[in-house]
Protein backbone atom coordinates (compact mmCIF):
# COMPACT_ATOMS: atom_id res chain seq x y z
CA UNK A 1 0.00 0.00 0.00
CA UNK A 2 1.67 3.40 -1.26
CA UNK A 3 1.97 6.00 1.53
CA UNK A 4 -0.02 9.56 -0.02
CA UNK A 5 0.79 11.37 2.81
CA UNK A 6 1.88 14.84 2.08
CA UNK A 7 -0.01 14.63 -1.65
CA UNK A 8 -2.97 16.63 -2.53
CA UNK A 9 -5.50 14.65 -4.84
CA UNK A 10 -8.68 16.10 -6.51
CA UNK A 11 -11.75 13.92 -7.21
CA UNK A 12 -14.30 14.77 -8.89
CA UNK A 13 -17.88 12.92 -8.45
CA UNK A 14 -16.62 12.22 -5.18
CA UNK A 15 -19.97 12.11 -3.87
CA UNK A 16 -20.97 8.39 -4.54
CA UNK A 17 -19.95 5.19 -6.12
CA UNK A 18 -16.79 4.43 -7.46
CA UNK A 19 -15.21 8.19 -6.82
CA UNK A 20 -16.18 8.22 -2.96
CA UNK A 21 -14.70 5.01 -2.83
CA UNK A 22 -11.16 6.27 -4.53
CA UNK A 23 -11.36 9.33 -2.25
CA UNK A 24 -11.87 7.28 0.82
CA UNK A 25 -9.06 5.09 -0.09
CA UNK A 26 -6.27 7.71 -0.76
CA UNK A 27 -7.02 9.65 2.54
CA UNK A 28 -6.53 6.31 4.35
CA UNK A 29 -3.45 6.56 2.58
CA UNK A 30 -2.89 9.79 4.52
CA UNK A 31 -3.32 12.24 1.17
CA UNK A 32 -5.01 15.51 1.62
CA UNK A 33 -8.44 15.19 -0.42
CA UNK A 34 -10.46 17.48 -2.66
CA UNK A 35 -13.95 16.39 -3.29
CA UNK A 36 -15.11 18.12 -6.08
CA UNK A 37 -19.28 17.85 -6.31
CA UNK A 38 -22.45 19.18 -7.39
CA UNK A 39 -24.71 19.31 -4.48
CA UNK A 40 -23.69 20.57 -1.18
CA UNK A 41 -25.94 17.93 0.88
CA UNK A 42 -24.49 15.00 -0.84
CA UNK A 43 -20.74 16.90 -0.75
CA UNK A 44 -20.98 17.23 3.17
CA UNK A 45 -22.46 14.31 3.64
CA UNK A 46 -19.14 12.53 2.16
CA UNK A 47 -17.03 14.86 3.72
CA UNK A 48 -18.12 13.99 6.77
CA UNK A 49 -18.01 10.35 5.99
CA UNK A 50 -14.42 10.69 5.03
CA UNK A 51 -13.30 12.36 8.43
CA UNK A 52 -14.72 9.94 10.27
CA UNK A 53 -13.22 6.75 8.38
CA UNK A 54 -10.00 8.44 7.46
CA UNK A 55 -9.21 11.01 10.03
CA UNK A 56 -8.37 12.91 6.94
CA UNK A 57 -11.41 15.80 6.70
CA UNK A 58 -11.76 16.41 3.02
CA UNK A 59 -11.60 19.92 1.35
CA UNK A 60 -15.04 20.18 -0.42
CA UNK A 61 -15.00 21.92 -4.17
CA UNK A 62 -18.87 22.95 -5.37
CA UNK A 63 -19.14 22.58 -9.23
CA UNK A 64 -21.90 21.78 -11.86
CA UNK A 65 -19.73 20.16 -14.32
CA UNK A 66 -21.86 20.37 -17.35
CA UNK A 67 -21.36 23.76 -16.95
CA UNK A 68 -18.40 25.23 -18.91
CA UNK A 69 -18.68 28.90 -17.22
CA UNK A 70 -18.65 26.69 -13.53
CA UNK A 71 -15.65 24.61 -14.30
CA UNK A 72 -13.58 27.87 -15.05
CA UNK A 73 -15.01 29.19 -11.57
CA UNK A 74 -13.94 26.17 -9.65
CA UNK A 75 -10.47 25.81 -11.79
CA UNK A 76 -9.47 29.86 -11.34
CA UNK A 77 -10.69 29.56 -7.34
CA UNK A 78 -7.91 26.29 -7.31
CA UNK A 79 -5.46 28.02 -8.85
CA UNK A 80 -5.65 31.21 -6.89
CA UNK A 81 -5.44 29.20 -3.22
CA UNK A 82 -2.14 28.55 -4.17
CA UNK A 83 -2.15 25.03 -3.15
CA UNK A 84 -0.15 21.85 -4.34
CA UNK A 85 -2.32 19.45 -6.77
CA UNK A 86 -0.53 15.54 -7.12
CA UNK A 87 -2.97 13.74 -8.34
CA UNK A 88 -6.41 14.47 -10.40
CA UNK A 89 -8.73 11.63 -10.84
CA UNK A 90 -11.64 12.85 -13.53
CA UNK A 91 -14.22 10.23 -12.04
CA UNK A 92 -17.43 12.07 -12.53
CA UNK A 93 -19.55 10.44 -15.31
CA UNK A 94 -23.24 10.05 -16.31
CA UNK A 95 -25.61 8.30 -18.43
CA UNK A 96 -29.11 9.88 -20.17
CA UNK A 97 -31.88 7.73 -21.47
CA UNK A 98 -32.70 10.44 -23.73
CA UNK A 99 -30.60 13.13 -25.53
CA UNK A 100 -30.11 16.49 -23.17
CA UNK A 101 -28.30 19.32 -23.62
CA UNK A 102 -26.28 21.61 -20.91
CA UNK A 103 -27.06 25.05 -21.33
CA UNK A 104 -24.16 25.96 -23.40
CA UNK A 105 -25.95 23.51 -25.92
CA UNK A 106 -23.86 20.82 -25.73
CA UNK A 107 -24.72 16.80 -25.40
CA UNK A 108 -24.88 16.51 -21.73
CA UNK A 109 -23.52 13.03 -21.48
CA UNK A 110 -20.27 14.29 -23.74
CA UNK A 111 -19.89 17.43 -21.96
CA UNK A 112 -19.87 15.82 -18.20
CA UNK A 113 -18.25 12.50 -19.50
CA UNK A 114 -15.61 13.79 -21.54
CA UNK A 115 -15.37 17.87 -22.12
CA UNK A 116 -15.75 18.84 -18.23
CA UNK A 117 -12.65 16.65 -18.17
CA UNK A 118 -10.41 18.07 -21.03
CA UNK A 119 -10.96 21.60 -19.61
CA UNK A 120 -10.61 20.72 -15.94
CA UNK A 121 -7.48 18.68 -16.73
CA UNK A 122 -6.56 21.65 -19.02
CA UNK A 123 -7.29 24.93 -16.51
CA UNK A 124 -5.24 22.53 -13.24
CA UNK A 125 -2.16 21.56 -15.72
CA UNK A 126 0.02 24.65 -14.78
CA UNK A 127 -0.22 23.51 -10.87
CA UNK A 128 0.08 19.92 -11.88
CA UNK A 129 3.25 20.54 -13.84
CA UNK A 130 4.70 22.95 -10.93
CA UNK A 131 4.06 20.21 -8.28
CA UNK A 132 5.64 17.27 -10.72
CA UNK A 133 5.62 14.30 -10.16
CA UNK A 134 1.99 14.71 -10.44
CA UNK A 135 -0.75 12.31 -12.70
CA UNK A 136 -3.63 12.78 -14.29
CA UNK A 137 -6.20 9.29 -14.02
CA UNK A 138 -9.27 9.22 -16.42
CA UNK A 139 -12.16 7.31 -15.73
CA UNK A 140 -12.77 5.58 -19.06
CA UNK A 141 -14.53 1.88 -19.78
CA UNK A 142 -14.64 -0.94 -22.39
CA UNK A 143 -17.73 0.71 -23.73
CA UNK A 144 -15.54 2.77 -26.17
CA UNK A 145 -15.51 -0.23 -28.23
CA UNK A 146 -18.83 0.23 -29.79
CA UNK A 147 -18.34 3.84 -30.40
CA UNK A 148 -16.67 6.20 -32.90
CA UNK A 149 -16.68 9.88 -33.32
CA UNK A 150 -18.48 11.08 -36.13
CA UNK A 151 -17.36 14.76 -36.17
CA UNK A 152 -20.43 15.52 -38.31
CA UNK A 153 -22.75 14.75 -35.31
CA UNK A 154 -20.71 14.56 -32.50
CA UNK A 155 -23.90 15.86 -30.20
CA UNK A 156 -25.60 12.75 -31.72
CA UNK A 157 -28.46 15.10 -32.99
CA UNK A 158 -29.63 12.20 -34.73
CA UNK A 159 -29.71 8.83 -33.82
CA UNK A 160 -29.00 9.02 -30.06
CA UNK A 161 -28.92 5.79 -27.33
CA UNK A 162 -27.86 6.40 -24.47
CA UNK A 163 -25.40 3.64 -24.90
CA UNK A 164 -23.91 5.15 -27.84
CA UNK A 165 -23.41 8.52 -26.31
CA UNK A 166 -21.67 7.11 -23.28
CA UNK A 167 -19.61 4.96 -25.45
CA UNK A 168 -18.71 7.96 -27.65
CA UNK A 169 -17.81 9.99 -24.10
CA UNK A 170 -15.26 7.39 -23.03
CA UNK A 171 -13.77 7.05 -26.71
CA UNK A 172 -13.30 10.41 -26.56
CA UNK A 173 -11.68 10.23 -23.22
CA UNK A 174 -9.23 7.16 -24.02
CA UNK A 175 -7.97 9.64 -27.01
CA UNK A 176 -7.81 12.39 -25.28
CA UNK A 177 -5.68 10.65 -22.67
CA UNK A 178 -3.11 9.33 -25.09
CA UNK A 179 -2.90 12.89 -26.86
CA UNK A 180 -2.48 14.45 -23.51
CA UNK A 181 0.40 12.40 -22.69
CA UNK A 182 1.64 12.73 -25.84
CA UNK A 183 1.57 16.83 -26.00
CA UNK A 184 3.18 16.63 -22.22
CA UNK A 185 5.73 14.23 -22.44
CA UNK A 186 8.93 15.10 -20.26
CA UNK A 187 7.27 17.82 -18.03
CA UNK A 188 6.20 15.56 -15.09
CA UNK A 189 2.98 14.85 -15.05
CA UNK A 190 1.71 11.16 -16.03
CA UNK A 191 -1.98 10.30 -17.74
CA UNK A 192 -3.05 7.18 -18.11
CA UNK A 193 -6.92 5.83 -18.41
CA UNK A 194 -8.88 3.32 -16.40
CA UNK A 195 -11.71 0.64 -17.00
CA UNK A 196 -12.92 0.32 -13.54
CA UNK A 197 -15.26 -2.29 -14.85
CA UNK A 198 -18.64 -2.74 -13.98
CA UNK A 199 -19.52 -0.98 -10.47
CA UNK A 200 -22.97 -1.38 -7.70
CA UNK A 201 -23.34 2.14 -8.28
CA UNK A 202 -26.66 4.86 -8.71
CA UNK A 203 -25.21 5.95 -11.99
CA UNK A 204 -27.86 6.67 -14.13
CA UNK A 205 -29.99 7.35 -10.83
CA UNK A 206 -31.50 10.58 -12.63
CA UNK A 207 -33.37 9.09 -15.47
CA UNK A 208 -37.05 8.36 -14.64
CA UNK A 209 -39.33 5.67 -15.65
CA UNK A 210 -39.57 1.85 -15.24
CA UNK A 211 -36.06 0.49 -16.80
CA UNK A 212 -34.22 2.50 -14.35
CA UNK A 213 -36.23 1.17 -11.73
CA UNK A 214 -35.85 -2.27 -12.41
CA UNK A 215 -32.11 -2.20 -13.59
CA UNK A 216 -30.71 -0.08 -10.76
CA UNK A 217 -31.46 -2.88 -8.20
CA UNK A 218 -30.09 -5.26 -10.11
CA UNK A 219 -26.67 -3.34 -10.91
CA UNK A 220 -26.48 -2.58 -7.51
CA UNK A 221 -26.77 -6.31 -6.26
CA UNK A 222 -25.15 -8.14 -8.71
CA UNK A 223 -21.92 -5.44 -10.12
CA UNK A 224 -18.78 -5.43 -7.42
CA UNK A 225 -18.59 -3.06 -4.81
CA UNK A 226 -16.88 0.29 -4.97
CA UNK A 227 -14.29 -0.28 -2.89
CA UNK A 228 -13.52 -3.08 -4.86
CA UNK A 229 -14.14 -1.28 -8.95
CA UNK A 230 -11.52 1.05 -7.43
CA UNK A 231 -8.37 -1.12 -7.26
CA UNK A 232 -7.56 -0.13 -10.60
CA UNK A 233 -7.77 3.70 -10.30
CA UNK A 234 -5.72 3.46 -6.75
CA UNK A 235 -3.01 1.65 -8.42
CA UNK A 236 -2.76 3.96 -11.57
CA UNK A 237 -2.86 7.22 -8.98
CA UNK A 238 0.00 5.78 -6.43
CA UNK A 239 1.90 3.28 -7.07
CA UNK A 240 5.41 4.13 -7.15
CA UNK A 241 6.42 1.54 -10.28
CA UNK A 242 4.05 3.39 -12.63
CA UNK A 243 5.65 6.90 -11.80
CA UNK A 244 6.91 7.62 -15.14
CA UNK A 245 3.61 4.93 -16.77
CA UNK A 246 2.11 7.60 -18.92
CA UNK A 247 -0.63 7.53 -22.46
CA UNK A 248 -2.02 3.90 -21.12
CA UNK A 249 -5.06 2.11 -20.35
CA UNK A 250 -5.20 -0.15 -17.45
CA UNK A 251 -7.92 -2.78 -16.66
CA UNK A 252 -7.92 -5.13 -13.56
CA UNK A 253 -5.36 -3.17 -12.77
CA UNK A 254 -3.32 -4.69 -15.94
CA UNK A 255 -2.15 -2.69 -18.38
CA UNK A 256 -3.74 -2.99 -22.03
CA UNK A 257 -1.68 -3.15 -24.94
CA UNK A 258 -2.78 -1.83 -28.42
CA UNK A 259 -6.40 -0.22 -26.65
CA UNK A 260 -7.71 1.59 -29.89
CA UNK A 261 -6.55 1.70 -33.71
CA UNK A 262 -5.29 5.19 -32.73
CA UNK A 263 -5.74 7.94 -35.60
CA UNK A 264 -3.16 11.16 -35.25
CA UNK A 265 -5.79 12.89 -37.73
CA UNK A 266 -8.75 11.66 -35.77
CA UNK A 267 -6.94 12.97 -32.11
CA UNK A 268 -6.04 15.84 -33.64
CA UNK A 269 -9.04 16.76 -34.80
CA UNK A 270 -10.85 15.75 -31.75
CA UNK A 271 -8.71 17.82 -29.67
CA UNK A 272 -9.37 21.03 -31.94
CA UNK A 273 -12.81 20.56 -31.36
CA UNK A 274 -12.61 20.25 -27.66
CA UNK A 275 -10.77 23.28 -27.84
CA UNK A 276 -13.71 25.29 -29.34
CA UNK A 277 -16.25 24.00 -27.25
CA UNK A 278 -14.31 24.50 -24.04
CA UNK A 279 -11.83 27.71 -25.12
CA UNK A 280 -9.08 26.03 -23.42
CA UNK A 281 -5.84 24.56 -24.73
CA UNK A 282 -2.51 24.04 -24.01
Amino acid sequence: MSDMTGRVCLVTGATDGHGRAVALELARRGADIVLLGRSPEKSRRVQEAIANESGKRPEVLLCDLSSRAEIDRVASDYLASGRPLHVLINNAGQVSQTRQQNADGIELTFAVNYLASFQLTLRLLPRLIESAPARVVNIASDTYKIASLDFDDLMYEQGYSFMRAYGRSKLAMVYFTIELARRIDGRGVAVNAVDPGPIASNIGANNPGLAYRIMGPVIRSLFPSPARAARTALLVATDPRLAEVSGAYYRSQKRRAHVLDFDAETSAQLWQRSVELTGVDL
